[in-house]
């Protein structure tokens, strides 16, 4: 159960010029005031992401439900939204933990009162290991990754409470993780020996092996993921229910169908965040549904818009959004429901749509789609939530990067 008074005042916040997306009308009020009055979208200053309520709530229970059938749990990756009021309701929904990737992120959820944290990360200062051991002796339940044991020994001073650690497995050429069964192996008995520390699961991250589609792809996953039940396989844990963990947002079926076997003697726990709000480019082409594996139908809840505020050529309007609103790393803005369109150009306060633009005016709005949650909200402060039926704004989402 998450701190409910502490997420309730995110709602007596005053809105004012800080809040980027938020009309100069609802400066003065509270979130909550501003939100009782109804607002309509289209009132919102442009540029703006949104947050459709009813493809969120979709996306929220088609997760759960498939999740629940296969018998898997749920941790998903809290840095994707950096919201706990969304958190609140992916706990709410079945989650079993929320999934954080620095100290920092783990701070953020411990003070919104998040129970089970999971860091998928290394954790090398020592001061901050002390600190995550103080708030596991305080009740909350702590895991997080390793690949070694040497930055647990350097902190082991000051220490309140024994931290549950993952032995993480990597791969060549890859971001952390030991790069081999046998090196994890030796890491898992360096963290049985240390008194400090317990071991509790293994995990790993299977989008670091590949970012494709094809066949050949879906098989260097697969034996990734052969790997890390191999090596829970070889491992006696110091918990009852061990931990094997992986799963990002694209490769979610395999980890079902490779790793789900282990259920009946561990906690199989997905980390995919981006579900929640899916989007209109990366992940519509790397969810599972997209390249017919095993996955539940997800919508795009995301949604910008951003004003024409020049036509200074033929076949180009430039926008008003640029960089500092709109993700651009995996993939620019796709324009919505304008045919024969494109957005190949992105600056700092400017996107350029070109193609048939002749029916566009200067002051016109168009709705974007967008790619890759992560870089989508943490250009945001406050995110409003819009009922796709009758256009008016219901909630807002405070981010915390």
């Amino acid at each position: 159960m998450m701190d409910t008074a502490r997420l309730d005042a995110l709602r007596d916040e005053v809105l004012d010029w800080r809040y980027k997306g938020i009309p100069a009308a609802a400066h003065g009020l509270t979130v909550a005031e501003w939100l009782a009055s109804g607002p309509p979208s289209p009132s919102l200053p442009t540029p703006l992401v949104s947050i459709s309520d009813q493809a969120l709530e979709h996306n929220l229970r088609a997760m759960a439900a498939w999740c629940a059938d296969r018998g898997l749990a749920l941790a998903p990756h809290g840095k994707a939204t950096m919201a706990p009021q969304l958190w609140r309701r992916q706990l709410d929904a079945g989650a079993a933990a929320i999934t954080v990737a620095t100290s920092f992120q783990a701070g953020v959820a411990r003070h919104f009162g998040v129970p089970r944290i999971v860091i998928a990360n290394q954790i090398a200062d020592p001061a901050e290991l002390v600190r995550l051991s103080v708030w596991a002796g305080e009740g909350t339940a702590i895991g997080l990754f390793s690949d070694s044991a040497l930055t647990f020994v350097r902190g082991a001073g000051g220490w309140a409470a024994p931290l549950d650690v993952y032995v993480e497995l990597g791969n060549p050429g890859g971001r952390a993780g030991a790069r081999s069964v046998k090196e994890a192996l030796e890491v898992a008995a360096q963290i049985e020996a240390a008194p400090h520390l317990r071991l509790a699961g293994v995990a790993g991250y299977e989008g670091s092996v590949t970012g494709g589609t094809d066949a050949a792809s879906i098989a260097a996953v697969d034996d990734y993921l052969g790997d890390l039940a191999t090596l829970f396989e070889a491992l006696d844990f110091e918990t009852d229910r061990p931990v094997v963990s992986a799963g990002g947002s694209a490769y979610f079926d395999r980890v079902a169908a490779i790793l789900g076997p282990l259920a009946d003697r561990a906690e199989v726990l997905l980390r995919s965040g981006s579900y929640l709000v899916h989007d209109h480019g990366f992940y519509a082409r790397m969810t599972p549904t997209a390249r017919g594996g095993d996955g539940p139908e997800l919508r795009p809840a995301l949604e910008g818009r951003s004003r024409v505020i020049a036509r200074p050529e033929p076949g180009l309007a430039i926008l008003d959004g640029g960089r500092r609103d709109f993700p651009y790393d995996q993939d620019l803005p796709i324009p919505l429901g304008l045919k024969d369109t494109e957005c190949p150009q992105i600056s700092d306060q400017h996107l350029f749509l070109t193609g048939a633009v002749d029916g566009l005016a200067v002051g016109d709005t168009v709705r974007l789609g967008l790619s890759h949650p992560c870089t989508s909200f943490d250009k945001w402060r406050l995110i409003p939530v819009v009922d796709e039926e009758t256009g008016t704004v219901v909630d807002a989402v405070r981010t915390f990067f």
